[in-house]
């Protein structure tokens, strides 16, 4: 389905992000908690795409599985490094054959095992640019959708720490919408306060696509830190610090608190118009059924008659 349509159907949309695994064994675990969130039918799930496009295949391969196996509507990322424009239009030429309606195109990581990698070979230096080349394949008539592929993009609540002039991030941020952009999916964040600022900011620079939440339920200190890191130094506040301090060395204890910390950004991301809620599941799925237990839905239907209809 078409993010437009998405947006459509879903006053609030409710969607799950998952990575490709890399085994067999960690495949027959992430489809067994797909099978699980499915039952919570998602507005959309998405699938990474390794840095300098290392999981090129796999996402791929989860991509079409997803599309042919299930009720759920995957939306793949694409990034800018490690690839060439005639690359780009070969992947999007298989998606659209597969029936994929929609993509998320970043910038994207360098290769960790390429330290010095020159990013003067890559057809595009910005996602910018790669959501132009996209809009420019879908004039061109190669999804059989006449619309072609939706587009998201990234946006940074917390700021992008390669653009520490935060003026000229929301610049950047202006330019892919500008440049295409259907909808933002923002980066996970721990501190509300951080998003309504962003979504404000977004208003004020004329920005007015929808906005969708990223949360990650803390399960694990372990898996926190990891995260963190990958998510460019995501702030972690004080009181869930200490909240985790308190629970440190019982396991179950961390899980509830980053549990209970997740379902209450929800709760208060619903009482305040949040255009949708992106979950980072980390292929699993108990922490973010836990959530919707305690938000008292059954699936994401419930939700998408939340609040009133917004953009942005």
């Amino acid at each position: 389905m078409h993010i437009h349509d998405i947006f459509a159907a879903d006053q609030t949309t409710v969607s799950f992000e998952f990575f490709p695994p890399k085994t067999a064994a960690d495949a027959e675990a992430l489809y067994e908690n797909i099978a699980e969130l499915e039952t919570l039918q998602p507005s959309f799930v998405s699938v990474t795409y390794g840095a300098g496009g290392s999981t090129r295949q796999l996402t791929h391969d989860l991509v079409v599985r997803l599309k042919q196996t299930t009720t759920l509507d995957p939306i793949p990322h694409l990034t800018c490094v490690g690839h060439g424009e005639r690359e780009i239009e070969e992947i999007l030429t298989k998606y659209a054959e597969a029936g994929i309606s929609n993509m998320l195109a970043l910038g994207g990581d360098l290769p960790r095992d390429k330290p010095n990698y020159d990013r003067g070979a890559d057809a595009f230096q910005h996602a910018a640019q790669l959501v132009r080349f996209i809009r420019r394949m879908n004039e061109s008539g190669v999804h059989p959708d006449e619309r072609g592929f939706g587009v998201g993009v990234a946006g940074f609540p917390e700021g992008h720490p390669a653009t520490p002039n935060r003026l000229e991030e929301m610049d950047h941020l202006k330019a892919k919408v500008d440049a295409g952009a259907d909808y933002i999916c923002t980066q996970l964040f721990f501190d509300n306060r951080d998003f309504y600022d962003f979504r404000e900011r977004c208003e004020l620079a004329g920005i007015n696509v929808p906005i969708l939440a990223g949360i990650m339920p803390v399960t694990t200190l372990g898996g926190m830190k990891r995260m963190a890191q990958l998510a460019l130094g995501a702030r972690v506040p004080a009181k869930l610090l200490r909240a985790l301090g308190r629970a440190a060395g019982d396991a179950e204890a961390v899980k509830r608190v980053g549990i209970h910390w997740a379902t209450e950004q929800c709760r208060d991301l619903l009482d305040n118009q949040v255009r949708g809620i992106h979950f980072y599941t980390l292929n699993k799925s108990d922490a973010t059924r836990q959530i919707y237990r305690s938000l008292g839905l059954r699936d994401s239907s419930g939700l998408r008659g939340v609040g009133r209809q917004v953009v942005g």
